[in-house]
């Protein structure tokens, strides 16, 4: 979780309690996008609650705060949990030397290297699947190339995806 992200649940805990923060990401160093939810679930009444008791951020940023929509934003273990059962995108980091990490336990795979990018000590990969885990320290997803566990340490962005 970013620090920004964390600022931001701590201030709606206090004055809106029942919203959740699912994401909430510095775009371009000039924008703020924060999707939220909420048990009643997300209305234009809401989102402006939450844009008013972030004013402070809108002198800073420009602020949009919307509702997740059908490609939910997962970060938290729990969001995870949740949505067991549900097809997700996960985009994880490995270093080099996870290439040749054994395969785990229970048929569990590791991810072999994926695209780098110019100046990057890690691996990106892209994975996409069943969700069918997640524990506190990782997911387990089922996706083309077997069943992997990914650590939350290494996910980058995560997402559901509509099935």
């Amino acid at each position: 979780m970013t620090p920004i992200q964390a600022d931001i649940e701590r201030r709606l805990a206090l004055s809106d309690p029942d919203v959740e923060v699912l994401l909430a990401e510095v775009l371009g160093g000039r924008s703020l996008r924060v999707f939220i939810d909420h048990p009643d679930g997300v209305t234009l009444e809401l989102c402006e609650r939450v844009t008013l008791a972030l004013t402070d951020l809108r002198e800073r940023y420009s602020l949009e705060v919307s509702s997740p929509g059908t490609e939910r934003p997962l970060t938290k273990p729990a969001h995870f949990r949740r949505f067991v059962g549900r097809r997700a995108r996960v985009r994880a980091r490995w270093s080099i030397s996870d290439r040749s990490r054994p395969t785990q336990p229970s048929g569990l795979c590791a991810p072999s290297e994926g695209e780098r990018r110019p100046g990057e000590a890690r691996a990106v990969r892209s994975f996409t699947g069943e969700l069918v885990g997640a524990s506190e320290e990782e997911i387990t997803l089922a996706a083309d190339g077997g069943v992997i566990a990914i650590p939350y340490s290494e996910i980058r962005r995560s997402n559901l995806v509509e099935e």
